[in-house]
């Protein structure tokens, strides 16, 4: 039985980066779920030092996409249309031939949202540039803050538990 929870437990830290690709797929609740599985179901004990970090990590991770996306659209004087278009891309981007969809369906969704607002061409592409870079760089954040979590996560169960 242990077996076959740790195979569940790996799955969903897979599963968690899947979801980096597919926005759809909660991460975070992926990582959590391999958490609370070892917890409840093999029995293992994690330090509140583990708990406090994680909970932290997670709201970090939690706002990474609307920090990067405000800073950079704002950054670039982009509306809030823009912004809009760049959170519906990346839920459309990503049944849309992912994981190029991500990149591709916001970039045109803000670019003709802020054509639309501004009627500038050359604002427009600054703006769906910045949005982009708001999606990469969240993106990398967040699959860097899940690989701290999961190796937290083991030094916690090989060395402490």
């Amino acid at each position: 039985m242990t077996v076959l929870i740790w195979i569940l437990i790996v799955a969903l830290f897979i599963l968690s980066f899947v979801g980096l690709i597919f926005p759809i797929i909660p991460s975070v609740a992926a990582l959590w779920g391999g958490f609370l599985l070892y917890v409840f179901f093999i029995g293992g004990n994690l330090s509140i030092w583990f708990w406090i970090g994680i909970v932290l990590l997670t709201l970090v991770i939690l706002g990474s996409d609307l920090i990067a996306s405000q800073f950079f659209v704002k950054k670039y004087k982009g509306s809030k249309w823009g912004e809009r278009m760049a959170a519906i891309g990346v839920i459309l981007g990503s049944f849309i031939y992912p994981p190029f969809g991500l990149i591709v369906v916001p970039f045109l969704l803000v670019f003709t949202a802020e054509m639309v607002t501004s009627k500038n061409a050359n604002h427009a592409l600054k703006v769906a540039v910045a949005s982009l870079l708001a999606f990469l760089s969240s993106t990398f954040a967040k699959g860097l803050l899940q690989f701290i979590m999961i190796t937290w996560f083991l030094i916690e169960v090989l060395w402490f538990g």
